[in-house]
């Protein structure tokens, strides 16, 4: 490597640790996944670099879905070793994950850079509104619906999620919590649902993106390496800070602040489709 490629490099290193940092502190304040966090940031870093417009949304979705893997791993482990995790939801989910995963995954190979920027914007805006006015009380159901339904559901949240780089919790955790799942089991089980979204959603953005051009140093097909290895571990060892300040500040306060920051990520992705 060249004193040229690293000064290049230098740039999106920090970025990259910078993300990780903010996806876990957010992570330890507010429990959400950390997909929803890193995608937009990587794809500022993507810009600013001049990767071209047509695939950095596809690298921003690809690396944040491998850094799904070990933290959703993590997490089912450490949830399921205290019984929350509903092996029930994840049996009857998990195929159907899997076949929306692939169409995901099918799709998002396929379409231009500016569509996945504009799927992932406008469901931004959906969880800010839900973050700043949704009710811990709203229910669709007692229980949940019949088995066909559920998978209907399930498959849709797989594609949605792998074509905007997220694990289960934004979708999984709000689904499960409107049919009348407890909160804990609904985080616990969307954490082991993520590795149905994560390992399979890699693998197909790593064949997507085998010999595109224009991506940055140590990619891998649409996964970036080195956004890979410094978000995962900057994750881990900032969520402690997040679950600290959680038990300093008013919950509804930090709920909307970050619906605050989605909504500022979406007005700039739209932005980003007009300009």
């Amino acid at each position: 490597m060249t004193s040229a490629d690293l000064l290049a490099f230098l740039p999106l290193a920090l970025g990259l640790l910078a993300t990780g940092v903010a996806a876990g502190i957010l992570a330890g304040l507010l429990g959400v996944g950390g997909g929803i966090v890193i995608v937009p940031v990587l794809f500022h870093i993507f810009t600013g670099l001049d990767v071209d417009e047509a695939i950095r949304m596809h690298l921003a979705v690809g690396t944040s879905l491998a850094t799904i893997i070990p933290t959703s791993i993590r997490s089912m482990r450490a949830h399921a070793k205290k019984g929350a995790v509903d092996y029930e939801i994840m049996k009857a989910w998990g195929l159907p994950i899997l076949v929306g995963v692939a169409i995901g995954a099918w799709a998002a190979a396929r379409v231009d850079g500016r569509v996945l920027t504009g799927i992932f914007a406008s469901f931004a805006l959906l969880a800010a509104f839900n973050l700043a006015f949704g009710r811990e009380n709203w229910r669709l159901g007692a229980s949940l619906p019949s088995k066909p339904v559920q998978s209907l559901m399930a498959g849709g949240m797989g594609v949605l999620s792998t074509m905007m780089g997220i694990g289960a919790g934004t979708f999984g955790v709000t689904i499960m919590t409107l049919y009348n799942v407890a909160i804990h089991r609904a985080v616990a089980t969307a954490a082991g649902l993520g590795i149905f979204i994560a390992i399979p959603g890699t693998i197909g953005f790593l064949i997507s993106g085998a010999g595109v051009p224009g991506r940055p140093l140590f990619s891998v097909g649409y996964v970036n390496l080195v956004g890979f290895a410094f978000i995962a571990v900057a994750t881990v060892a900032a969520a402690p800070w997040g679950v600290k300040l959680a038990h300093a500040l008013p919950r509804e306060t930090l709920k909307k602040a970050f619906a605050f920051f989605l909504v500022l990520t979406s007005a700039r992705m739209f932005w980003s489709l007009v300009g």
